[in-house]
């Protein structure tokens, strides 16, 4: 199957229920999985970021939900030169998740589609909740933003329990969160 047709049975198959979540339920203050696939990971970008192949060889990318890791360097591919350095804890952070899940066949419960067209949901290996686990092993910050119920309750108190442990980037004297570290970088003019 060429990635044209893989892109196009990927939007007949979430955007109808993508646009009936949103249409009829507004602003959701609930996370509800509008899909769930099953694959295996592929390829890990970053500490939230992944590739999910499914049985079909379908090519999904995904961003775990409710979870924002640290940033990690990126190269202007005109130039090839790094125009934005990476986060501290942002190697060990794609290494974590690397070490849990990659050529692994998980559970992804798909929440939402975002802007970049990437499925956002859960990742799930065996009982495990890999977005709790990466946060409260200190590998990632919740995305306060973006968390509903039910999620929210449990990725805070992951949060609290990895900050008061000191546990990756809790372990930091400084602390950036991802979402002020790339807001800091935008206002500069660096995409």
């Amino acid at each position: 199957m060429t990635r044209s047709k893989g892109f196009l049975l990927k939007i007949f198959f979430f955007l109808p229920a993508f646009i009936i979540l949103v249409t009829f339920t507004g602003a959701p203050v609930h996370s509800e999985t509008i899909r769930t696939v099953k694959g295996t990971v592929t390829r890990v970008y970053d500490g939230d970021t992944i590739q999910l192949t499914t049985p079909n060889q379908t090519i999904l990318k995904v961003r775990l939900y409710g979870i924002d890791a640290p940033e990690t360097s990126k190269t202007d591919y005109r130039t090839g030169q790094w125009n934005i350095p990476g986060q501290s804890h942002a190697k060990e952070s794609a290494r974590a998740l690397k070490n849990k899940i990659l050529g692994n066949e998980i559970k992804l419960d798909i929440i939402e589609v975002d802007q970049y067209r990437r499925m956002v949901g859960i990742v799930r290996l065996e009982n495990r909740n890999i977005n709790l686990e990466m946060i409260r092993e200190g590998y990632a910050d919740c995305y306060f933003e973006y968390l509903r119920h039910p999620y929210r309750k449990p990725f805070l108190d992951a949060r609290s329990e990895a900050k008061s442990a000191k546990r990756g980037i809790w372990s930091l004297s400084e602390y950036e969160r991802p979402r002020e570290f790339r807001r800091r970088f935008r206002a500069q003019g660096v995409d």
